[in-house]
């Protein structure tokens, strides 16, 4: 064999070794655990996120839901226990929230800040608080209130692993003292914000 041809020989050794390992390497993706809301409904719902990130609070939305389908609404490692949400049936009407408010408009959005939604030209909205128990993976299902005969509840939520730990009492040893998660507006008398409606 020529010394050419050897040469030649080796390249194209190493070429396709380099492609097959760069291949196997670009394969292989960290895993990352996400936040997903699961419609259990027979409507579409649409669905807006509310968290703490780093420059402060901030909401973001519009995730759309069709029936028995799921909307991953944060992506990544959950950084935080507890997340806020809002839902809305889009053809039924009805909605999925809470006491504790942050800002929203009808387009898509991501808005910092949950101070004087009103004033900066937002809709002030009542997002629900859902802790993830520090799990970095959660997947919540959102079911028609009116399957439950208006008792128990219309939102639940799991890990990746199985079922939700028992969430841990509030603050201390005193159980009546609630544990507002870092609620962004915890007095639901007074929420964040001069807003009034």
């Amino acid at each position: 064999m020529a010394p050419g041809t050897a040469l030649s020989t080796i390249r194209l050794g190493l070429a396709l070794l380099v492609m097959v390992l760069g291949g196997v390497l670009a394969s292989i993706t960290p895993a990352f655990a996400d936040l997903r809301v699961c419609n259990q409904t027979s409507d579409p719902i649409s669905v807006a996120l509310g968290y703490r990130a780093a420059r402060g609070w901030e909401s973001e939305g519009w995730w759309v839901a069709a029936p028995s389908q799921c909307a991953t609404v944060y992506q990544g490692n959950l950084n935080s226990r507890f997340f806020y949400l809002f839902a809305a049936d889009d053809i039924g009407g009805g909605a999925w929230d809470g006491s504790v408010y942050m800002c929203t408009r009808d387009d898509s959005f991501t808005i910092f800040g949950v101070e004087d939604c009103l004033a900066r030209g937002y809709e002030r909205t009542g997002f629900f608080e859902v802790d993830t128990q520090n799990k970095s993976d959660w997947t919540l299902q959102l079911t028609d209130p009116a399957a439950n005969n208006g008792t128990g509840t219309d939102a639940t939520g799991t890990d990746a692993d199985g079922p939700p730990d028992q969430p841990p009492p509030g603050p201390g040893s005193d159980s009546s003292v609630p544990d507002t998660g870092g609620n962004p507006n915890p007095d639901a008398s007074a929420p964040a914000g001069t807003d009034t409606d």
